[in-house]
């Protein structure tokens, strides 16, 4: 990347990842100048493997005393990229499963200012599909969907993929202490970057399972994370809508939803009165419940076709 090459700092957290962790670090190339471990309370003590085992000078191991998952670990080691001086933070699970010769690729649309932050897209190529447990494609299809309505990043795929990175100034801009610091941590860091208005981008990647253990449950995060989501789509619509600004769209919705919930309890509500009564519903009375609801589909797809629209475009760093 030439004599002008930014700062690229690698945050690597560490729970359970004693058997992959040094394989990890030795793959991640000379464009990296710093590497933090973060050990979170790892009971395989992968912090103490990499201070005895790596002789990488760029590696500088962070222990945690107590376990803060793994959004707390990523938070340790963005905070200590930022005061060693990085420009860029890629994060890298310790797990294997990234491979850190596509660091290069997942970094390039920042470096050329067309990105705030990217994250790799396992999705993106169907036949990288076939290595990726059927649970996980299912899974993370149905968090996919999640995360596009509550983060407005519709152009964003694999939501909790953990392989990132970000420019510097854009971590500046989030609340770090805000962050999730369990496994919807990436998927909680998509809502802070709409919330900025940051430009996010997918980066093609394909994902290497061996025989390591994921830590994030599929059906736990299937159950745990839609409440969460739904939290933070409403606080979504609330900053973007509302209070930072308003539009057509921030009618549309409420409009939308109420004449269609109207139409629907209308005609629900006449309809038993019409069992009951053995009467047929008037072709008034059907119009009543059907014009309303019409009516609402075609505003919430307004609002829809306008947030779609307006996924964020224009990067917040300075090159």
């Amino acid at each position: 990347m030439g004599a002008s090459a930014p700062v690229i700092a690698v945050v690597i957290p560490a729970y359970r990842v004693a058997a992959h962790i040094l394989e990890v670090i030795a793959e991640i190339g000379k464009e990296v100048s710093q590497i933090y471990v973060v050990d979170d309370a790892c009971p395989e003590g992968s912090g103490a493997l990499v201070s005895a085992k790596c002789a990488d000078k760029r590696v500088k191991v962070l222990t945690h005393a107590e376990n803060q998952g793994v959004g707390g670990a990523v938070v340790t080691g963005y905070r200590a990229a930022l005061e060693g001086g990085a420009e860029i933070v890629v994060k890298v699970d310790g797990d294997g499963q990234m491979d850190p010769a596509l660091i290069g690729d997942l970094i390039q649309p920042i470096v050329d200012g067309k990105a705030d932050y990217t994250k790799g897209n396992r999705f993106d190529s169907l036949v990288g599909l076939r290595e990726m447990p059927g649970v996980r494609v299912l899974g993370n299809g149905a968090l996919s969907l999640m995360s596009k309505i509550s983060s407005g990043y519709w152009n964003i795929t694999d939501p909790t993929n953990g392989f990132t990175a970000i420019h510097r100034d854009v971590l500046r801009a989030m609340p770090l202490d805000m962050l999730s610091k369990r496994f919807f941590f990436e998927s909680d860091v998509l809502y802070r970057l709409s919330i900025i208005r940051a430009v996010v981008w997918d980066v093609p990647m394909e994902a290497r399972y061996g025989n390591e253990k994921s830590n994030l449950s599929a059906v736990k995060a299937l159950f745990e994370f839609p409440g969460k989501h739904f939290v933070r789509f409403h606080k979504r619509l609330f900053y973007n809508y509302y209070l930072r600004d308003m539009s057509a769209a921030s009618l549309e919705l409420p409009l939308g939803a109420a004449l269609g919930w109207f139409g629907f309890i209308f005609g629900v509500t006449k309809f038993s009165e019409s069992v009951e009564s053995g009467m047929p519903a008037t072709a008034g009375t059907v119009m009543l419940s059907a014009v309303p609801v019409i009516l609402g589909f075609q505003l919430v797809l307004a609002f829809l076709s306008h947030d779609i629209a307006s996924v964020p475009k224009r990067v917040k760093h300075k090159k």
